[in-house]
């Protein structure tokens, strides 16, 4: 039933026609979406664990372990599943489940759940654990719960603090010991993670964080020149090292910085001809396959964000919405390794569609 109804969202959206239309993410549409992360954010297994063990006292069940993050599938994939519920019912306060989320919500963001959360990345061998993907999801979790005036939102907010201040921490001492960018098209991604956190950052005014981030990022990027846009996608990715790099050099250039260095590492997207095949999956059973559904929300929304900071750059919006397109009717295609976290990349990148496209 649930399937059904998706794919009823991708005609009642008109994606056949996304450039000509404006997509609004309203509350029947939202109402679909949350039961992706709600039926799996109590759902133990199957799950992946990404610790190191230092004694077999460590074999625990994972909702032991990650009494808050402990469903769909793994740490990072329930952190943007609890974003997205946030950011649903944010959104849309009057949802028909809005107080199902509710109750889940507060079940898992309790004052001693989160401590053990906390306290699991104090734990030797693990201080890197979910850097720097996952600690970019709690980021933008924090900022999102941070900015909604809700009676529960201001609890959940001041109990997922603790484990949002460790994470800054542990940026502040990361970055810059990190010699080289990493480059690549899955979690470790650099420019994805200092993007969420450049976000955060601001949101909180904390200048010496975000002051490193820009420093750091225009270390990695600022003389990069030419990007073969060619060589991707690689076969797992589902964030595009280009277009991340991209997006986040827009946040720490000002606009005429970004024109001038844009057109030196990207000069393809100044033609009105550009054009960009989105990610094909073969196999959407296969965990890693199914990536490249998650790559073509994630380059919507970075070229929904790059085609802002330019009129000549307006074209890239229908690549955007080719790739949104592309890979909307599978979110919900009856198998677990894509409907665990897709739903949240999607929502993130109508959110950025309707922000960019509308200003």
């Amino acid at each position: 039933m649930l399937k059904f109804m998706l794919l009823l969202i991708v005609v009642s959206f008109g994606f056949k026609s996304l450039a000509q239309s404006k997509i609004e993410l309203g509350e029947q549409q939202a109402h679909y979406l949350s039961q992706l992360p709600l039926k799996c954010l109590q759902q133990e297994y199957p799950n992946k664990l990404g610790q190191v063990l230092n004694s077999s006292a460590e074999l625990k069940e994972p909702s032991d372990l990650h009494p808050t993050f402990y469903g769909c599938f793994d740490w990072h994939s329930s952190v943007h599943g609890h974003w997205l519920l946030v950011r649903l019912l944010k959104s849309f306060p009057n949802l028909s489940n809005a107080d199902t989320i509710r109750m889940k919500l507060n079940e898992q963001f309790t004052k001693a759940k989160i401590l053990q959360e906390t306290q699991f990345f104090t734990t030797k061998f693990n201080e890197s654990f979910e850097r720097t993907y996952g600690w970019a999801w709690l980021l933008k979790l924090q900022e999102e719960l941070n900015s909604w005036d809700d009676k529960d939102a201001k609890i959940w907010k001041e109990n997922l603090q603790p484990l949002t201040d460790l994470i800054v921490s542990k940026y502040k001492v990361y970055l810059p010991k990190l010699v080289y960018a990493i480059r690549t098209g899955e979690h470790v991604n650099t420019a994805f993670g200092l993007s969420f956190a450049h976000d955060y950052a601001q949101s909180i005014n904390d200048t010496s964080f975000q002051l490193l981030i820009e420093k750091r990022a225009k270390e990695f990027y600022l003389s990069d020149r030419n990007y073969p846009l060619t060589f991707e996608p690689s076969g797992y990715d589902f964030l595009s090292p280009a277009f991340e790099e991209a997006e986040l050099m827009q946040r720490v250039l000002n606009a005429k910085d970004y024109s001038k260095w844009l057109k030196q590492f990207l000069p393809q997207l100044y033609k009105r001809s550009f054009k960009l095949e989105p990610g094909k999956v073969s196999d959407r059973t296969d965990g890693k396959l199914v990536h490249l559904d998650g790559l073509n929300f994630s380059r919507s929304w970075c070229l929904y964000q790059i085609a802002s900071s330019d009129k000549r750059l307006a074209h890239l919006e229908k690549v955007a919405d080719y790739h949104l397109a592309y890979s909307l009717p599978f979110i919900v295609d009856g198998d677990y390794m894509g409907e665990h976290w897709l739903a949240s990349f999607v929502v993130y990148a109508l959110i950025t569609r309707n922000q960019k496209t509308s200003n």
